[in-house]
């Protein structure tokens, strides 16, 4: 019995040992942050939707880090030293890379751009007030000859996290008004009464191609309704 006994302390210590070894692993101390850009302007997309991978090499356990982008188009990750291959999903609002890995050795924490091709972009936008109504002004741009546009959309919402996914108020443009490369202009209608009486809105507008699920955006801009 006390033999018994005695095994199964040991048991229990051991794991209780090996338990606090797992918790004493050092955490990640190096950051690769960046941004996806074009041009080398940043692009702004939904906050937390398109995504970057990264893999580490050397390890059996081959499985992705994922790495989620704001809204602005910047990024950030907590990684140990080591060599990397990030990847660029395809299931974002720019082409598929030819080359889709870019290889980063991180040895210091590390700021990078990683360049993309967006399907279309967005300029020249512009928000006003105008009587009960919110006027989008903006230019769509083809960036790939082959592309076709799905949506071009006007965003109104609370929260500066304004986007496809969380808005109040989303307005279609009639795409047959819609010409490349000239100013286009939505209007919001009458703002709803979840939104009249507020001091200000966050507006934003996005853009769509056929193939993919997710749109390019211009900054988010508050505009006051007082």
């Amino acid at each position: 019995m006390k033999l018994k006994f005695l095994i199964i302390l040991t048991a229990a210590a051991n794991l209780f040992l090996s338990g606090c070894g797992y918790d004493n692993f050092d955490a990640p101390e190096l950051t690769l942050s960046g941004r996806v850009v074009y041009q080398g302007s940043a692009l702004s997309v939904r906050n937390n939707g398109p995504q970057l991978e990264l893999w580490q090499d050397g390890f059996p356990l081959r499985s992705p880090i994922t790495v989620y982008m704001q809204q602005d188009g910047s990024f950030s990750a907590k990684l140990f030293a080591g060599q990397y291959k990030l990847v660029r999903r395809a299931d974002a609002p720019w082409l598929q890379q030819a080359t889709d890995t870019v290889r980063v050795n991180l040895t210091a924490n590390m700021n990078l751009d990683v360049p993309v091709t967006p399907y279309f972009t967005i300029t020249a936008e512009s928000f006003e007030k105008s009587g009960t109504s919110i006027i989008a002004k903006l230019v769509v741009n083809k960036v790939v000859p082959t592309a076709n546009l799905d949506f071009v959309r006007l965003y109104l919402g609370k929260s500066i996290l304004t986007d496809q996914v969380q808005r109040e108020v989303r307005v279609d443009a009639n795409l047959g008004n819609v010409v490349l490369g000239q100013q286009l202009q939505i209007s919001s209608g009458a703002l709803p009464d979840n939104l009249k009486n507020l001091d200000f809105v966050y507006a934003r507008v996005g853009v769509k191609s056929t193939s993919d699920g997710e749109y390019i955006y211009s900054p988010v801009k508050k505009i006051s309704l007082k």
